[in-house]
């Protein structure tokens, strides 16, 4: 008893370090914090887009208030508070993610209405992992199904999201800073929380308002399908010049902000902290037998990770994402190895295609999910690991975090 007490308390702790990075990067907060210290006069109008456009409208609309004249806020469905918005007089449409739908394509034709609509009213974007999905205004020739057909090839390829961007870019109007054509000579100030590499602006939410000046030579070193490239070779055509000015991107929020908080607290807790400068990337299933091993070897106490990692899909996958997958190709290193935990998940809190944030595994996941007759490695190799990881009792369920800094990995030895 006294054994599966100190199990669930240090389950417990590492919950409660990720939740604390959450809080950290969450985006009411962050847009809030930079409006304080970065004041706006007179009104505006405001365009959130992404899976945190709801919590970064809401930091905007408690430091600037009835000064918004004007909303749109689009965001992933389910992550939207559509009674607030109304209240507030802002539009508000949700769309599919991590694959468009015909309500991403609606909120391509929103945000043009929106634009020109507008008055010479200054504008504040407010930009987060998952607006690649959410709006789009594709290129002449390329419909719904190509889209989602494209955008299912890039989930199951293993490219990383930059690429994944990259291809994006190609195929839009308004991605790579087609955007910025549409805006006039509007003032604009663009907020955005980072969930990519280096934070680079050109990749959050696939650059709506950053040129990609070089995206051609860039898509030509790419091995790609016939079916993609000539569909992009055509796409890059249409594209309009670079536009002169580029509003600045100001990053409120990161993966690092998140690490560094859930450092702090781990040490708050009592623990000793290892840091880990690297990023996190690759194949999900190798780095979670590598951290996993780190991990067993190391000293005890709290190591901190972030990144993001790849799956390449199965024909038909099951259940599951990076983290869930990550997460179970570690239990099986954990497997019977003592003292040790390891949690892997999304900060905006889905990983793939589901509702799961990720998972928190340790030295008995592969006991318990063996004993309801599932097999670890099948559920790897078939991209199933949520189904092993629901049987387990290991799964980690948010719902919407209102932020998207990537993945968090924390590691524990007791």
């Amino acid at each position: 008893m006294k054994q599966e007490s100190s199990s669930a308390q240090l389950r417990s702790r590492l919950a409660e370090i990720f939740q604390a990075a959450l809080g950290s990067v969450e985006g009411d907060a962050a847009v809030a914090a930079w409006l304080k210290a970065n004041p706006l006069s007179g009104e505006l109008c405001l365009i959130a887009i992404g899976k945190a456009a709801q919590s970064m409208a809401n930091g905007a609309y408690r430091m600037l208030g009835d000064r918004i004249a004007r909303g749109l806020v689009i965001s992933k469905q389910g992550h939207l508070d559509l009674s607030v918005c109304k209240r507030r007089g802002w539009q508000a449409i949700e769309a599919a993610h991590p694959v468009p739908d015909a309500n991403s394509l609606l909120a391509g034709e929103r945000l043009f209405a929106f634009l020109s609509e507008a008055d010479e009213r200054p504008l504040l974007f407010l930009l987060s992992g998952g607006a690649s999905s959410l709006v789009e205004a594709p290129v002449a020739g390329v419909d719904l199904d190509f889209v989602a057909r494209c955008n299912h090839w890039l989930l199951a390829s293993g490219l990383d999201i930059v690429q994944m961007n990259l291809i994006r870019k190609g195929l839009s109007r308004i991605k790579g800073g087609g955007l910025l054509g549409y805006l006039g000579r509007r003032e604009v100030y663009a907020l955005a929380i980072s969930d990519v590499p280096g934070d680079r602006p050109a990749a959050i939410g696939s650059g709506l308002l950053v040129p990609e000046p070089d995206l051609a030579a860039q898509l030509a070193a790419m091995d790609l399908p016939d079916w993609l490239g000539e569909r992009l070779e055509a796409g890059l055509a249409q594209r309009q010049a670079p536009a002169p000015q580029v509003p600045r991107l100001h990053i409120v929020a990161n993966l690092q902000l998140a690490r560094e908080a859930a450092e702090r607290r781990a040490r708050e807790l009592g623990f000793q902290v290892h840091r880990q400068d690297r990023f996190i990337e690759g194949d999900a299933a190798d780095t979670g037998r590598r951290l996993a091993g780190e991990l067993l070897q190391g000293p005890e106490g709290v190591t901190v990770w972030g990144g993001e990692t790849t799956v390449a899909l199965p024909p038909e996958p099951g259940r599951g994402g990076r983290n869930q997958h990550l997460a179970l190709a570690a239990a099986t290193r954990l497997a019977g190895n003592g003292n040790c935990y390891l949690l892997s998940a999304g900060t905006d809190g889905t990983d793939g295609p589901t509702e799961d944030a990720g998972a928190l595994v340790d030295a008995e996941t592969l006991q318990r999910g063996t004993q309801e007759g599932l097999d670890a490695g099948r559920c790897l190799a078939t991209a199933d690991a949520g189904a092993f990881l629901e049987a387990s009792g290991d799964l980690i369920t948010t719902g919407p975090t209102g932020t998207n800094v990537m993945d968090l990995i924390i590691g524990l030895k007791g």
